[in-house]
């Protein structure tokens, strides 16, 4: 299975091929989303996804759901969990919210 991108890295990428070409339709509504909805720089994804994947619980598909979404609320991780075949504890639930809120 090919590694996740985050959508702060897809935004930098189409950016960088946009100055150097026109991109075709698709491409283009892809870069307006990313520009949209891509909170941290590419840098800040790539330490948050780092630390993120160093708890045993979180792995690269999660890492990247989880900076790119910046959840707030213990519910918003459980719905990111729900198709894992992971259950988590509180603890769990609130270091990742700790982790996360360092990049706010």
């Amino acid at each position: 299975m090919p590694e996740p991108v985050p959508l702060s890295r897809v935004k930098d990428l189409l950016a960088e091929d946009a100055t150097h070409r026109t991109l075709p339709r698709e491409a283009g509504l892809a870069l307006q989303h990313a520009e949209l909805f891509a909170r941290l720089t590419a840098e800040q994804t790539e330490k948050l996804t780092a630390e993120l994947r160093a708890l045993p619980f979180v792995d690269a598909a999660i890492a990247v759901k989880v900076a790119d979404i910046l959840p707030q609320y213990p519910e918003e991780i459980r719905l990111l969990f729900s198709k894992e075949r992971v259950t988590l504890d509180e603890a769990q639930v609130t270091r990742l919210l700790e982790i996360v809120a360092q990049y706010r």
